[in-house]
């Protein structure tokens, strides 16, 4: 039996690439596709496919009254955990790639998961080689304790600092020991320039740039005594690395209870 998908923003960037790699996977059926501006029209039509004959439908709840396994989730921040506790309370689990949520977002999401017992698979970033450069940022910071991270997005970037950033930020505070820098409260100037404290128990700065030529970028920038080391993934112009990665994620989703943060954690 496929795996019945729903896909709430469905039109968007990673939406459209999502609806294709679902029509044409085996395992996979496209229950329902969600998108408010374009409801009514054709979900394959509206993506730059061939008619898939399954209409678009304005709200998840629209969506949700059909049968369907998981809810994959590219939004906006302001929806998307609304949209996962809807997906749970009617019996679905959920991949969230919408990214802005904080980490009381994600605790929240995770009780709420748990009382469910659904799963929840959450990332800043479903590329497999920004996965990897999380994974190689998080080997290095058991070596190195000083590290800070540098993002970048399009100067239209709602939210900051990116998904990718934030998660990598809390993930790297969990392992690294204290670094040398001087703490805030010892500065001069405006302490702001230092970037945004990100994460505890061992904080983290994390300086985002938003500038127009950029899709997202970002780099964990480790320093030592008399040597540096930069780890940084640059993502293009399409949304063809996130597909397999949510995909897999879809996939992986089924059999587990409460939230799951980042994609590595699928890997092994």
């Amino acid at each position: 039996m496929s795996l019945r998908i729903v896909v709430a923003g469905a039109t968007g960037w990673v939406g459209r690439a999502l609806v294709a790699a679902i029509a044409g996977a085996e395992d996979l059926t496209l229950a329902a596709a969600v998108a408010r501006s374009h409801a009514g029209e054709d979900a394959g039509t509206a993506t730059g496919l061939p008619p898939l004959g399954l209409p678009l439908v304005a709200t998840l709840g629209e969506a949700l009254a059909v049968p369907s396994d998981v809810v994959i989730d590219y939004t906006r921040p302001d929806a998307v955990a609304a949209h996962t506790r809807l997906a749970l309370d009617a019996g679905r689990r959920v991949v969230i790639g919408t990214s802005g949520l904080s980490s009381a977002d994600y605790a929240e999401i995770d009780a709420h998961a748990r009382a469910r017992g659904l799963g929840v698979v959450a990332a800043g970033n479903f590329s497999i080689t920004a996965t990897l450069m999380k994974r190689f940022a998080l080997e290095a910071a058991k070596w190195v304790p000083d590290v800070e991270i540098v993002d970048y997005a399009s100067a239209s970037k709602p939210d900051t600092p990116s998904g990718t950033a934030r998660e990598l930020a809390e993930a790297l505070s969990a392992v690294r020991r204290p670094g040398t820098s001087r703490p805030l409260d010892t500065l001069s100037g405006p302490l702001a320039s230092r970037g945004a404290t990100i994460a505890e128990p061992t904080p983290i700065q994390v300086h985002a740039l938003r500038l127009p030529s950029y899709v997202l970028s970002c780099e964990a920038i480790f320093g030592a005594a008399d040597e540096r080391l930069t780890i940084r993934h640059d993502a293009g112009s399409s949304p063809t690395p996130y597909v397999a990665g949510t995909l897999l994620a879809a996939r992986r989703v089924i059999g587990r209870v409460g939230l799951t943060r980042g994609l590595d954690a699928l890997f092994d």
